[in-house]
């Protein structure tokens, strides 16, 4: 028995309108664990190394998309400095920073590309409490319009800021070393390749990268993502 998969558990929260499962408790990633391991044995094998997954669920809003923006391209460290100074300077809600100068802005740290992403967010009426009831294509479809939000942190913010059960973000070269690892392959898959070998880990594709970032810790001994 994979260690923390020896009890069987159910995973009650669902958007029951569009059939998506939503990641809310430590129930639901073992429900998502025993169906990888099903389906793919060789999660088994990771989650024999890395033990029960964390939940890994953060708030959601304009302040965890602006964080995002923050992160890009820059260390861990230096990422919670200049939010730190955000933070202490209110610059951390739609309002504030709209109302800011670029060159506030600039002052806690950001860049002058990121000011404008930062001007941007804060610009684009995003109603976040509807973002938790439309589907995860929609919600990916919506935050990508706005400059400065890829695919992939629209696929982060799916994933822990609304919790989606089968939202991926094959973009990550964490994962993308993760899976070359776990599954012996000679390269790492690229976004493409990785999308499609993931396809049949549905409909807990986040509960199988949350495994790949754990089993990556493990073989790396590194943070995946922040």
């Amino acid at each position: 028995m994979v260690r923390g998969l020896s009890r069987p558990a159910r995973c009650r929260p669902m958007i029951r309108a569009m059939d998506e499962r939503i990641i809310q408790t430590e129930a639901c990633l073992a429900e998502g664990a025993a169906h990888l391991v099903r389906v793919e044995p060789r999660f088994g094998t990771a989650l024999a190394l890395t033990g029960p997954l964390p939940l890994r669920r953060r708030a959601d809003g304009f302040a965890a998309l602006m964080s995002a923006i923050v992160s890009q391209q820059v260390s861990v460290a230096a990422a919670d400095a200049i939010w730190g100074r955000l933070s202490a300077a209110g610059l951390v809600a739609p309002e504030p920073v709209a109302a800011a100068s670029e060159e506030a802005l600039r002052a806690c740290g950001l860049s002058r590309q990121k000011a404008r992403y930062a001007k941007a967010l804060a610009a684009a009426g995003i109603d976040y409490r509807a973002l938790r009831t439309v589907p995860s294509a929609e919600v990916v479809a919506r935050l990508v319009e706005v400059p400065g939000i890829g695919r992939w942190t629209a696929e982060i913010y799916a994933m822990f800021s609304l919790g989606r059960a089968d939202v991926f973000a094959p973009a990550d070269l964490a994962l993308q070393e993760s899976a070359r690892l776990l599954f012996g392959l000679e390269t790492r898959p690229a976004e493409r390749a990785l999308r499609e070998m993931a396809a049949p880990w549905a409909p807990w594709r986040a509960v199988a990268a949350r495994a790949l970032w754990a089993y990556y810790r493990v073989a790396k001994d590194r943070e995946g993502v922040r």
